[in-house]
């Protein structure tokens, strides 16, 4: 849905995606893969993502929460995308490292394998989460492109409907003929 909103309002919706994208792109993916090159000798720099993703994910959720008494209705929606988004992203890194804890738990007590419980962590712990964040990355961009160009989706506007801003298109009008 397409709205008539001030170039101020527009820059300023891009803030919790591009939030959300420096966390996905910068965090999980950058600093992920630099953290696994030294993985052999330090461990700490892996242990830094989990610790920048939770924090990237409390803020945006307590932002958008701020957001719905502080922000303009634009801005606000935004918000509530990013939010909406980044506990999506939170519910499937539980079930990574609840995946996680099984296997070190298979390992530990129940006798498995290394290599079965490598493969099952990997297989079925990691690599969702490594295609969630390749998603989310493409979703947050289309966010992004939607904020700087006045739109929002149907969703969010059905759930937060503003009849003071002004609709440039109309989803439910019949095509002209």
């Amino acid at each position: 849905m397409l709205f008539d909103v001030s170039a101020d309002q527009k820059r300023r919706a891009k803030a919790p995606h591009e939030l959300f994208l420096t966390n996905m792109v910068g965090n999980h993916i950058l600093w992920f893969v630099a953290a696994l090159g030294v993985l052999n000798t330090f461990w700490q720099p892996l242990a830094v993502v989990p610790v920048i993703s939770l924090a990237t994910i409390v803020f945006t959720c307590w932002r958008a929460k701020k957001s719905r008494v502080q922000d303009d209705w634009y801005v606000m929606c935004h918000w509530q995308v990013a939010a909406r988004r980044s506990i999506v992203f939170s519910l499937i890194l539980a079930a990574g490292f609840l995946i996680a804890s099984l296997g070190w738990v298979g390992y530990s007590f129940l006798g498995m394998k290394k290599v079965a419980v490598t493969a099952m962590v990997g297989g079925i712990g990691l690599l969702p989460v490594m295609v969630s964040v390749l998603v989310l990355i493409v979703m947050e961009s289309d966010g992004m492109h939607q904020a700087g160009s006045g739109r929002i989706p149907k969703s969010i506007y059905d759930r937060f409907p503003n009849e003071d801003v002004p609709l440039l298109d109309d989803p439910s009008a019949a095509p002209a003929e």
